[in-house]
């Protein structure tokens, strides 16, 4: 068999690749993964030292299942947050469509750290909101259902102006017509990439460790500091962060495969 036949893939997109074909140049790719990164740590002056690691194993895992509760919270009301306001900057209400565009474009605009520490040194205290993992929770739903929004509203504009026409001829209301006409179009458009969105969720929740949330990254920092063992206390942290987010880009690439329509 030539060479052509082996690493090649057929033309056509969606032409089916045999499982065994797949299989011999998924492991190529990931033979060569693995040779990068075992050629480097090899390069190092001194190997690795797991065992103080090994003893605040509790600490990781009280970290990790902190962070899961935290995005799943966030993700849920991110996502509410991101439907209203993607609602209400084509709402022909102006005074909320302008609100809308101000909140979204501020949020995208500005780094979530910043939002972060003026969000609990500034306006949690303003509402005597004195729970650090509420606040941490609360920022990132704001952060990131400004992007959910945009993704919301981008799978909205997606629907053609003639389904609003055809909806409104055979007299549906403008909620029906979201309802049962918009939405089941506009969903297939943005699950995709809110599936990305909510990958990115989960990684930005490291950030919430700078207010001392006792998180997966905080929990990583705090056994650095025990250790002195920088690099064995944060590889355990990208392994957890990986375990979480390989599932959710899985899935999104699914959804990208079952909703792909011919046009």
């Amino acid at each position: 068999m030539s060479l052509s036949k082996i690493f090649l893939g057929p033309e056509r997109e969606k032409a089916v690749i045999p499982w065994s074909l797949k299989a011999f140049n998924f492991a190529v790719a990931f033979a060569l993964v693995a040779f990068v990164f075992y050629f480097s740590f090899h390069q190092l002056a001194s190997p690795l030292g797991w065992e103080p690691i090994a003893k605040y194993h509790s600490m990781y895992l009280q970290g990790w299942l902190t962070t899961i509760w935290i995005s799943v919270i966030s993700l849920v009301l991110s996502t509410v947050i991101g439907l209203f306001f993607a609602l209400a900057r084509r709402s022909r209400l102006l005074p909320l469509r302008y609100f809308s565009s101000i909140y979204i474009e501020l949020v995208r605009g500005t780094p979530l750290l910043v939002q972060i520490l003026i969000f609990f040194y500034v306006i949690a205290p303003a509402f005597q909101v004195e729970n650090r993992y509420v606040v941490g929770i609360l920022v990132l739903c704001f952060f990131e259902g400004a992007y959910i929004a945009e993704i919301i509203r981008a799978g909205i504009e997606a629907v053609g102006q003639s389904q609003f026409e055809s909806a409104r001829a055979v007299g549906f209301t403008r909620a029906q017509t979201y309802r049962y006409v918009i939405f089941p179009q506009a969903l297939r458009q943005s699950l995709p990439p809110m599936a990305g969105q909510f990958v990115s969720l989960i990684k930005d929740s490291s950030l919430l460790s700078i207010i001392a949330i006792n998180e997966f990254t905080q929990n990583a920092k705090q056994v650095n500091s025990y250790t002195f063992s920088t690099l064995e206390s944060y590889i355990p942290l990208a392994i957890g962060y990986l375990i979480l987010t390989l599932p959710i880009s899985l899935w999104s690439r699914w959804l990208e495969k079952r909703m792909k329509y011919e046009t």
